[in-house]
């Protein structure tokens, strides 16, 4: 690590009250490292100071922005206080992501963008540059290797191996599919149930009528309830036909109760909007549970123009906003997103979406295990949680 001494002899000195005074202390010293800093790091002035006889006025470091900053502290030395001033350099040294197929076939003649049949994206920046390097013929039939290459604005690159066919036709092979066994509560509850957690389900409109009495005779305890759905990015979201319904008559049954918006934000700004809305639907309404930020619309991903910081800051300020008001915030999330989109570590409530027997997955507060569930009071398939008990 360089270590840069800064010998305070040119320093703008504030004496008493609005005096300034050219008189420098020849003994006063601070040891300021050169080290680059990483791009939205938790990083404050002390950190970057391994040696000073002052005292410093610390503070948090804004590191949001890569390049030479400058930035002023002020520090004590016998009894005065002086400014200073010097610069620091933020770096983004994480390579980008890239999510797809290591084997893509397409038909002769293909005019597409390969790049668009993978999803990628960066910690920092928005919209990081993606191409194909490698020899191949859309219009001859082989098989090519190719590399599917993203580059973001620091020159940071991650290449991704892929084997392209192009074939004179692509075959559909789907025999219609198999059809999923339905999970019924009370087989849930055999094998989730313990005095850790508690076993329940979510809904929306689409569930219909519930007899809510019948659920929770069922063995459920709580149910997580859908709000509102966003039908569009930048449009009002629309209360869900059966919320009011819901959690009137899940509260007469005795059952916990939270909510859950469906997100379509694109931005940290619209993020909060949706978050008032939700406040404002509720009027006071007392919740057992968190209100949720339910954000899952990844097939337009690489058209956002979204980094993973600006996505997670997105969730973060629909969480402050409710939390704000008084009620606790969650974060939902499919396991796979979860491990390699969100910053799952900094949110303190997770709800996992994992549609298996078990999940490798640590540190959730509810697992969605099953879509495909059954229970008495619904007509129909109803999607079913652990809830871990604190």
């Amino acid at each position: 690590m360089k270590k840069l001494l800064i010998i305070l002899g040119c320093l703008l000195v504030v004496g008493c009250g609005n005096q300034i005074s050219d008189e420098i202390p020849d003994d006063a010293y601070i040891t300021i490292s050169n080290e680059d800093i990483e791009v939205f790091d938790e990083v404050y002035l002390s950190d970057i100071i391994s040696d000073t006889n002052v005292d410093i006025e610390n503070y948090q470091l804004n590191t949001d922005v890569i390049g030479e900053k400058e930035i002023e502290f002020y520090y004590i030395f016998d009894d005065r206080k002086y400014v200073y001033k010097t610069t620091i350099n933020v770096v983004d040294t994480v390579k980008p992501k890239i999510f797809g197929s290591s084997s893509r076939t397409v038909e002769v003649g293909y005019e597409g963008n390969l790049c668009n049949n993978y999803t990628y994206g960066d910690n920092y920046d928005g919209q990081p540059e993606c191409s194909v390097i490698g020899e191949y013929d859309f219009n001859q039939v082989g098989t090519y290797d190719i590399e599917i290459v993203v580059t973001d604005v620091s020159g940071n690159s991650t290449n991704y191996n892929v084997t392209l066919n192009v074939v004179d036709e692509i075959r559909n092979n789907n025999n219609g599919g198999g059809t999923s066994t339905k999970l019924q509560f009370s087989d849930a509850l055999e094998r989730y149930g313990n005095e850790n957690v508690e076993l329940g389900i979510d809904v929306s409109e689409w569930q219909g009528d519930v007899d809510y009495e019948a659920v929770k005779e069922a063995g459920a305890t709580f149910v997580m309830m859908r709000i509102g759905v966003k039908l569009d990015s930048g449009d009002e979201p629309a209360l869900d036909g059966q919320f009011l319904d819901n959690i009137k008559s899940a509260k007469e049954a005795g059952l916990k109760v939270g909510v859950y918006l469906y997100s379509k934000a694109l931005s940290k700004e619209e993020a909060i909007e949706e978050a008032r809305w939700v406040l404002k639907q509720l009027d006071g309404e007392s919740l057992d549970l968190p209100i949720v930020f339910d954000w899952e619309i990844w097939g337009n991903w690489n058209s956002y123009h979204m980094s993973f910081h600006d996505l997670n800051l997105m969730a973060h300020s629909f969480i402050e906003t409710v939390e704000d008001e008084g009620y606790e915030g969650m974060l939902y999330g499919s396991k796979f997103y979860l491990e390699n989109f969100w910053e799952d570590e900094e949110f303190e409530n997770i709800w996992l979406a994992h549609y298996a027997s078990n999940t490798s997955y640590e540190g959730y507060m509810m697992w969605q295990f099953s879509n495909v569930g059954r229970i008495n009071g619904i007509y129909g398939d109803v999607d079913l949680n652990v809830m871990v008990v604190d």
